[in-house]
């Protein structure tokens, strides 16, 4: 015979209770953990930075090579105007502010969808406090999503230094070579773009090294074309192009 506590009201009480109380518990941890992961990922985005400058950190720590080497500032796409900041975490916290802009249908070649009229940039110095790179933030759509990327650009506005995609979800072993450093190392030293500002770096099957064109990822053709467009767009005017300008007739910034 079933006990008088066992009824259906009871049992839903004591679910919906056991519910809010785990429910309370996960939403205190995210709470409390929130301060550390945007830390851990700020920590991830120097270090990334610093690998795509060429830069080591190892000993030090990416965090302390990356105060001492690295000026954070955004660029203004429609009016030139250079902002610095403190920080990275000071710049991302005023971009956030920021309202993005639609890319119309037929310039937007990497399938950005849209774009900030203030773009992120992060200056290297080599050891003696001279300006060596420039660090952009640029991102397309592969095959399974967008691919992001950190791209330097020498300070003479034109020569690639280093690419690094540090976050995508294509193919592991096709498109996901994108980041494999020795497919990544055939763009340094190539020209990102012309003394003109066309864009000059492609990513083509039986490329021409002398063209200064990489040779498309095997098995992977809409990766490859999604990182040729991906240069299209954000070494265009559309992007950082007018930035690029302003180092090859100013020089460093």
């Amino acid at each position: 015979m079933a006990s008088k506590n066992d009824t259906i009201g009871k049992t839903f009480t004591v679910v919906i209770l056991l519910c809010l109380v785990c429910s309370i518990i996960v939403a205190g941890s995210a709470v409390g953990l929130k301060e550390r992961q945007e830390a851990n990922a700020a920590l991830a985005k120097q270090a990334n930075i610093l690998t795509t400058a060429g830069i080591s950190f190892a000993g030090r720590g990416a965090e302390a090579v990356f105060a001492d080497r690295v000026n954070v500032f955004t660029y203004n796409r429609e009016t030139g105007e250079i902002t610095r900041y403190d920080s990275m975490i000071a710049m991302e916290s005023a971009m956030a502010d920021i309202r993005s802009q639609s890319v119309a249908s037929d310039e937007d070649v990497a399938g950005v969808r849209s774009i900030r009229p203030e773009l992120p940039v992060f200056e290297i110095r080599d050891e003696n406090g001279d300006v060596q790179t420039y660090v952009l933030d640029v991102r397309g759509a592969g095959l399974w999503g967008m691919m992001y990327a950190f791209l330097a650009i020498e300070s003479d506005g034109q020569t690639i230094r280093g690419l690094n995609f540090y976050e995508h979800a294509e193919t592991p072993g096709l498109g996901g070579e994108i980041q494999n450093p020795r497919w990544a190392g055939r763009f340094e030293g190539k020209k990102a773009v012309t003394e003109n500002g066309d864009v000059a770096i492609r990513v083509t099957k039986g490329a021409n090294p002398e063209q200064n064109e990489v040779d498309a990822l095997s098995g992977a053709t809409i990766t490859s074309n999604g990182v040729d467009r991906t240069f299209q767009f954000w070494l265009s005017g559309n992007a950082y192009g007018s930035f690029l300008t302003k180092l090859r007739e100013e020089g460093a910034i």
